[in-house]
């Protein structure tokens, strides 16, 4: 029988550098590691889904307020109501505000969006804002994740189909997997540096659909802003597939202020400031950036104006009023005055916040109904409304109020 091996001072020294390095290496992993500043607190399941209201209320008061800088209006997903501030994400009891859930992280949010059933929150890192997570709306569990080059600021908005994240010098779209599907603007290190069919441009305001991505920009040596359209979708996502991209006829050299206001299938509509010839303006461009039509104002437009669109209605408040857009054709079907935001669509009826209160129209004809009394404090707007059953949410400079 043979003895047994003996190990050796030498041996034993070894195995103890070998078991040291080993934990040295997991703690470098976890401390460069997402997960070290992460706290993900997630709810068991999703809360029951809201009823649709069948009738507009009365009367509506407050039952709960929360900070929420990051968003831009109220978000309501999977159910749950969603707030963001700091580096955190999120889920409320619409009746109550509870938390359901939390995702945290030590990085600061760049913005917030809901598109898919899923809440996609779009972190700041010394590459930009570049690092993106797709969360559960009802349970707050995390998802998808993706990392990119990003601009230092970035706009974050959905259109149902892709989420776009917008930087002054560069744009992404992301399908509901996360993944990229479009890449324009500046490209830091460019595989083929002719891929890109511009440069040096500083992009202004985007807006997409199923079928078409707008995008106005700025280009060098140009008087007046780009539009341009292409596919959302292209083969290489690096290489955008264009419609067509010309500089905006009829606007002064100059003029600055124009936005997008929407797309739809494969129309654009455009804000297009005043000149010295012309008032502002409502244009319409088809599928390859040609335009189509004009629709006078019949006011001024403010510098900070928000575009709302619903399964029903798109509307566009324009710092004074609202106007409302059709959802196919994004042509002007009436406006209504005195608004402090683009209102939500609430048993068929359309809730504008006004100054003394909320304002019921008419979804077709813009006529006003009633007002239902609501205090504020002292405030200019915008005033962005989500309705979720039978309450009603606003977001007032950096908090949600829901009303009820």
């Amino acid at each position: 029988m043979l003895a047994p091996e003996r190990r050796s001072r030498a041996d034993l020294v070894v195995a103890a550098g070998i078991a040291l390095a080993v934990v040295v290496a997991i703690t470098v992993v976890w401390f460069r590691s997402d997960a070290r500043g992460t706290t993900s607190v997630t709810a068991a399941e999703p809360p029951a889904a809201a009823v649709t209201a069948l009738t507009v209320p009365e009367t509506l008061n407050p039952i709960w307020d929360s900070a929420s800088p990051t968003t831009t209006a109220p978000l309501v997903v999977g159910g749950a109501v969603v707030t963001a501030e700091g580096g955190a994400v999120v889920g409320r009891d619409r009746m109550s505000g509870t938390e359901l859930w939390r995702y945290e992280r030590d990085l600061a949010l760049c913005g917030v969006t809901a598109s898919w059933d899923k809440v996609v929150a779009v972190y700041r890192d010394p590459r930009g804002c570049s690092q993106v997570t797709e969360l559960d709306g009802g349970t707050g569990q995390r998802l998808a994740q993706r990392n990119s080059d990003a601009d230092a600021e970035v706009s974050v908005t959905s259109d149902g189909t892709y989420v776009a994240s917008v930087g002054d010098s560069r744009l992404e779209l992301w399908r509901s997997d996360l993944v990229r599907t479009v890449e324009y603007g500046r490209v830091d290190a460019p595989v083929n540096p002719k891929k890109q069919p511009r440069s040096g441009c500083t992009l202004i305001d985007a807006g997409s659909s199923s079928t078409r991505l707008s995008v106005l920009e700025r280009c060098p040596g140009e008087v007046a802003d780009r539009l341009t359209v292409m596919n959302p979708s292209p083969k290489d996502n690096q290489e955008p597939e264009e419609y067509g991209s010309s500089v905006l006829a009829g606007v002064d050299a100059g003029v600055e202020g124009a936005r997008i206001l929407g797309v739809s299938g494969e129309t654009t509509a455009v804000y297009l400031p005043a000149g010295k010839t012309s008032g502002p303006r409502i244009g319409l461009f088809d599928g390859t950036g040609n335009a189509v039509s004009e629709y006078a104002l019949s006011g001024p437009v403010g510098s900070d104006t928000v575009t709302s669109t619903g399964s029903s209605v798109i509307t566009w408040w324009t710092g004074s009023e609202v106007v409302s857009l059709g959802t196919s054709d994004l042509a002007p079907r009436w406006a209504f005055p005195g608004a402090l935001g683009p209102g939500a669509v609430m048993a068929g009826d359309l809730l504008v916040p006004v100054d003394s209160g909320i304002a019921v129209l008419d979804l077709s004809t813009g006529a006003l109904l009633r007002t239902i009394p609501v205090a504020r404090d002292a405030r200019t707007g915008p005033i962005t409304t989500t309705v979720a059953g039978d309450v009603v949410l606003e977001q007032r400079a950096d908090r949600v109020v829901a009303l009820r």
